[in-house]
């Protein structure tokens, strides 16, 4: 994809959404743009499989850049509300029904450029066969973008909160729940989520922190207010990448290469 169309998935994006969510997206958006400016072909369009893409939020505007977009989701109401979604921008986005587990007999080995799986990790059985999966996936010299809840995050925003011991448990327990009514199964550190990709015989290329202060600031404060957004959407664009405060982001975003040979 070439530098016009890299620009216009963040500006279409920033037309869907305003103020706190606008702030909430932009680095992951940024992180998008990124990758399939690598990895597209030279005609600037890629096959894109979405795991767990839903509604199309990702979907619809890859696809409105003319990539070749699927969507697999083990919901058939999300998937019928995603083709409502492209038909009423003017594209098609093939949806398909089943689990992250099941992508290459869905799809095939070797099916998409890029394969994103956003905020699925966390409820699979087994995250390290979904990672299986997504890597037979991808084509070689692809890459893989997965997006995880922090759990370095989740003990923070407790403790602000007032719950400490919830806090507590978040860093000690093995899945980074802070007790029974934790409705999250399972956070990932930095080092956990680097190592189910390595296992999974992908190369960790990218790794940044998305939403490190966007969840700590009241959504008022930004929404009508275009100047302050714009401010922290700069502030979270340079702390998604700094060594520290990367790993207090509510979620962590890791891009992973397949190799080529």
């Amino acid at each position: 994809m070439n530098d016009v169309s890299g620009a216009a998935v963040a500006g279409r994006q920033q037309k869907r959404v305003r103020g706190s969510s606008r702030v909430r997206s932009a680095v992951l958006w940024d992180a998008l743009r990124t990758v399939l400016d690598r990895i597209a072909p030279e005609a600037g369009r890629s096959d894109v499989v979405d795991v767990g893409g839903g509604t199309g939020g990702f979907a619809v505007p890859l696809a409105e850049l003319g990539h070749r977009v699927t969507v697999v989701d083990a919901n058939p109401d999300a998937l019928a509300a995603l083709e409502r979604r492209a038909a009423e921008s003017g594209v098609r986005v093939r949806a398909v029904q089943g689990d992250a587990v099941d992508l290459p007999d869905l799809l095939g080995a070797g099916a998409a450029d890029l394969v994103l799986c956003h905020s699925v990790l966390e409820y699979v059985d087994d995250p390290g066969a979904a990672m299986a999966a997504l890597t037979a996936a991808v084509r070689p010299g692809g890459s893989v973008s997965v997006l995880v809840a922090g759990q370095v995050a989740a003990a923070l925003h407790r403790a602000l909160s007032g719950h400490f011991d919830d806090a507590r448990r978040v860093l000690t327990d093995v899945s980074g729940r802070w007790g029974e009514g934790d409705r999250m199964p399972r956070r990932f550190t930095r080092e956990t989520l680097s190592a189910l990709v390595r296992g999974a015989g992908l190369r960790v290329a990218e790794l940044h922190g998305v939403r490190i202060f966007a969840d700590l600031v009241p959504s008022g404060m930004l929404d009508g207010d275009a100047d302050s957004a714009e401010a922290l959407i700069a502030l979270e664009s340079v702390a998604a990448v700094h060594p520290v405060l990367r790993d207090l982001a509510a979620q962590l975003h890791l891009v992973a290469d397949k190799p080529a040979g």
